[in-house]
């Protein structure tokens, strides 16, 4: 791929997809069952490639998050932290947004300073938290930017919950869904 100025990008996020929101603590039936449509989608992707992992430390419970889920995941150093094995290889080499809260504040930078990107597109979980998060601060960040969400590669904390953040993000012009 050539970085001439005028070639415009499309870059793909993968928000998440980590061993705990899979099949550590925080695991759903739904997130399991979105691995094959993520894995043809990355395998599909020309651009560039990224993805966030949500970043706790061993005080999590005395965070606010905590205190309004408490549940201990994705604690750096631990297995829950980690990407899960069917994505390692195939994100080998993308950018990586270590993130303490639900949206990545440098992701956000990132898209905004690189005027080559046409489109930002985010894959993951919990679509209702985190992709979410990541979408609206991406959209308010660079507004005419294209930002979409492909809802066959996203589960939801719950399926009603997962719906009801596809319907805020339409409001608020995501595309794809």
């Amino acid at each position: 791929m050539n970085n001439n100025a005028t070639e415009r990008e499309h870059l793909l996020v993968v928000v998440d997809m980590q061993e705990d929101f899979v099949r550590g603590s925080l695991a759903t039936p739904e997130a399991q069952a979105i691995i094959p449509a993520m894995i043809e989608k990355i395998r599909a992707h020309k651009g560039p490639l990224a993805y966030t992992l949500d970043t706790h430390s061993e005080d999590y419970l005395s965070t606010s998050e905590g205190t309004h889920l408490p549940v201990v995941h994705c604690v750096k150093g631990e297995e829950g932290h980690q990407l899960i094995a069917e994505l390692r290889d195939l994100l080998k080499g993308a950018e990586v947004f270590e993130k303490p809260t639900f949206g990545s504040v440098a992701l956000g930078e990132r898209v905004r300073s690189d005027e080559r990107l046409a489109e930002v597109e985010l894959v993951g979980v919990c679509t209702d938290i985190c992709v979410v998060s990541n979408a609206l601060l991406i959209k308010a960040m660079r507004p005419e930017l294209v930002v979409r969400v492909d809802p066959t590669c996203c589960a939801g904390t719950t399926v009603e919950r997962h719906l009801a953040s596809i319907e805020t993000m339409k409001s608020c012009q995501i595309e794809g869904l």
